[in-house]
């Protein structure tokens, strides 16, 4: 690869960068002198559903789609035509927005290597777990020939350092907030029942029937309870509404378009994440934490994974599992309007220090100066 004075060019692969609002980060990397393809399948599958790509934020650099192999499955799926895709934008980077122990990674890898570019890849892993073949070689051969790790949190750097990954890392969130879009409402709050929400899948391990029956037990029972996503737990959470009385105090709505959640947080007095450990997950962020923060709502996440790390002190921290804990502190934030303010204030004030994606794309440019230091190019 001739490198020559100028704009680096990067290329990234990222299913996570169908979602609109996410697109704001890739905007700000174009901004800071990047030459930029961003490349996505149509749609992605999970649990929650099937994921369109969202043009949202699409300023500055290209957002081209391509086709996939095995969508839904997050460690088979990968990318046919990538290699003439990477070969004709020759980047002096490849990103790849992926884990190592994926197929996409070590698809992208390789063909990064055949074109003489430099990779990084992205990790939220933060806990080391042990996988079979061919997943095992395929983790050992990324982390011998990766050029450079970004690691979404400091759990996810120690589970990587622990594999046996010796180079250059930086602790970095995937994505940041649009501190813009997710603010707090430019009018008061209208009159309503206290309103605690929870956006994101529904799935056992996030810990929503622990917040079904906390929400319950609260002494005041002028409340309401907003869950907006997708998942197998539907139908549960439903049944346990019945069982507890709740009726239409608990409102289950589908996923809705990414632009469109910034005024489902005005919706909300707090939000809670009462994630729950499990052996083969623990929360590794919480991306509705940062959203509500910078929105000036209140938030109570449970202690697990990487939530207190997020929250710090502007919020409410309980022990994971513990309902009546849980129950305690909804009741406190039900309880108190000046607490809810308090905390309102210093969750924008965290989201805007320290988790913007404009912070977030400023330190991944900076890793791209780092592993081009030697060429002349910035």
């Amino acid at each position: 690869m001739n490198a020559a004075p100028g704009r680096p060019r990067v290329l990234m692969l990222s299913k996570a960068c169908l979602v609109g609002i996410y697109q704001r980060k890739l905007e700000e990397i174009a901004r800071l002198g990047v030459d930029l393809l961003v490349i996505v399948p149509p749609s992605w599958r999970d649990e929650r559903g099937e994921t369109q790509l969202e043009r949202a934020f699409t300023q500055g650099y290209r957002l081209e789609t391509a086709p996939i192999m095995f969508n839904g499955s997050f460690h088979l799926h990968w990318y046919p035509g990538l290699g003439r895709r990477l070969r004709a934008f020759a980047p002096h980077i490849v990103h790849i927005d992926e884990e190592p122990y994926n197929l996409a990674t070590w698809q992208a890898l390789r063909q990064a290597r055949r074109a003489g570019a430099k990779a990084l890849f992205f990790s939220w892993q933060n806990i080391n777990r042990a996988y079979p073949p061919p997943f095992s070689w395929g983790e050992r051969w990324t982390l011998a020939r990766a050029d450079y790790a970004i690691a979404g949190t400091d759990s996810a750097a120690q589970v990587w350092r622990a594999k046996g990954y010796r180079g250059p890392l930086s602790v970095i969130p995937q994505f940041g907030v649009d501190a813009d879009l997710f603010a707090p409402p430019a009018r008061p709050r209208p009159e309503r029942p206290f309103t605690i929400g929870y956006f994101g899948r529904l799935v056992e391990e996030k810990g929503l029937t622990l917040l079904l029956r906390a929400a319950a037990a609260l002494p005041d029972s002028s409340w309401r309870l907003l869950i907006v996503g997708g998942g197998p737990q539907r139908s549960a959470l439903e049944t346990l509404a019945r069982q507890t009385g709740m009726g239409e105090r608990l409102c289950l709505r589908d996923l809705v378009p990414s632009a469109e959640m910034p005024a489902l947080y005005h919706a909300l007095d707090a939000l809670a994440l009462p994630s729950l450990t499990r052996p083969n997950w623990k929360e590794q962020f919480g991306r509705v934490l940062i959203e509500a923060m910078a929105s000036g709502v209140p938030v109570v996440g449970s202690d697990s994974g990487a939530i207190p790390d997020v929250i710090g002190p502007a919020g409410l921290i309980f022990p994971e599992g513990d309902a009546e804990a849980l129950t305690a502190h909804l009741a406190r934030l039900q309880a108190s309007p000046d607490l809810r303010a308090h905390l309102g204030q210093r969750g924008r004030a965290r989201a805007l220090a320290c988790f913007t994606h404009q912070q977030v794309a400023a330190a991944t440019v900076a890793v791209y100066r780092e592993m081009l230091k030697t060429l002349n190019i910035y």
